[in-house]
């Protein structure tokens, strides 16, 4: 009895000693020589910021950090390779592995989040990897000549898109109340996998330590933002200078149907698609079309604004602001990347969106082609 109790009391001083207000980050640098610096980073006020440099010696490196009731985002960098290695501080002892040969195969496990981003970033090195062998076969089909692969594996691919998504969100439902799921979520509705409304709905289920960080209230009023011009929406009203300096608004421009056009003149994919918008004008003008476009051009552009249009034939209304990306009417509509269109009915509402080449006639004729 005398020796179990003397065991329990060393046992007890020993949880006592230990200090429960830290956790370690320790880890093993595979190729990197003796003094390799490696910076810990984390987000400050939406920034980068260094709070640690650490050392590599005989391949490993360590450090202990206080314990915080914070969300926080980290990661770890080194100049001589390009790439992050991402983690999320738990509170818990954490693992590293860095290969300089493959930061990309680099992990961070200890705690819930990084288990499921580790796992989530692994599955998509599968997806990524199904998707580049089905590249080399539609090569291989194309330089071939080979219809039916090609209708084959295109239908694959659509497949493949389908099955990453469904992944995606299904991750989301697994793990909704991690910070990297927000960060999921914004990087899903960026990229058009999910609408602002099905976003919306996964940050409604986050635990409200969550729900009450920055990132999350960025995010919903960003959705909102997003929402404003989404199809079904009503089309937020806007004005700007048209290229003579005089003021035009949305409604001054509205026809029966009307396509909003986002645009600019150092924008390639822009000057390639305007022969076919200026197509499908001329043939639906007279029928109730309208078009106006908005110029992301700079202040010091507008004379090449002004010669695109007439290069283009771009017969129908312009305006712009000359403010490039921080246009307001682009913000308003929140266009990230251009050509981006809208097409609105005359009631104001947006019944379409992005519609380019083939589509943007298809969609008209079904409108107008009638008449």
């Amino acid at each position: 009895m005398r020796l179990f109790f003397a065991s329990l009391l060393t046992i007890l001083l020993i949880s006592c000693n230990k200090d429960t207000n830290t956790y370690k980050l320790e880890g093993d640098a595979v190729g990197f020589a003796d003094g390799t610096e490696i910076f810990v980073y984390t987000l400050e006020n939406k920034q980068p910021k260094v709070i640690d440099t650490l050392k590599v010696t005989q391949g490993k490196f360590s450090a202990t950090y206080p314990k915080s009731e914070d969300l926080n985002l980290n990661f770890l960098r080194i100049n001589e390779v390009n790439g992050s290695v991402l983690y999320f501080p738990e509170n818990e002892d954490m693992t590293a592995t860095i290969y300089k040969d493959s930061i990309q195969a680099s992990r961070i496990v200890g705690g819930k989040q990084n288990e499921a981003y580790s796992n989530f970033v692994s599955k998509m090195t599968s997806f990524n990897k199904k998707k580049q062998e089905s590249m080399e076969r539609f090569r291989e089909a194309r330089q071939a000549n080979d219809t039916m692969a090609i209708a084959r594996i295109q239908s694959e691919n659509l497949n493949l898109v389908s099955e990453e998504t469904d992944y995606k969100k299904q991750y989301l439902k697994d793990n909704n109340n991690s910070l990297f799921a927000v960060m999921l979520i914004s990087e899903m509705v960026s990229r058009k996998e999910i609408t602002p409304a099905e976003a919306s709905a996964y940050l409604e289920n986050l635990d409200p330590k969550l729900a009450a960080s920055e990132i999350v209230k960025d995010l919903k009023t960003n959705l909102e933002t997003m929402k404003k011009a989404e199809v079904g929406s009503a089309a937020p009203n806007f004005s700007a200078p048209t290229p003579t300096g005089e003021t035009m608004s949305l409604k001054d421009s509205m026809g029966k149907y009307t396509i909003i056009d986002f645009w600019a003149s150092w924008c390639k994919p822009c000057r390639m698609e305007n022969p076919n918008v200026v197509n499908v004008y001329n043939k639906y003008h007279d029928k109730g079309l309208n078009i106006i476009s908005v110029s992301l051009d700079k202040a010091d552009a507008k004379d090449k604004w002004i010669q695109a249009i007439k290069d283009d034939k771009m017969d129908w209304y312009h305006v712009s602001n000359l403010q490039w990306w921080q246009d307001p009417i682009a913000q308003q509509y929140n266009v990230r990347s251009i050509p981006a269109t809208f097409l609105v009915d005359e009631n104001g509402m947006i019944i379409d969106k992005d519609l380019r080449g083939a589509a943007l006639e298809a969609k008209i004729a079904t409108l107008l082609g009638g008449e």
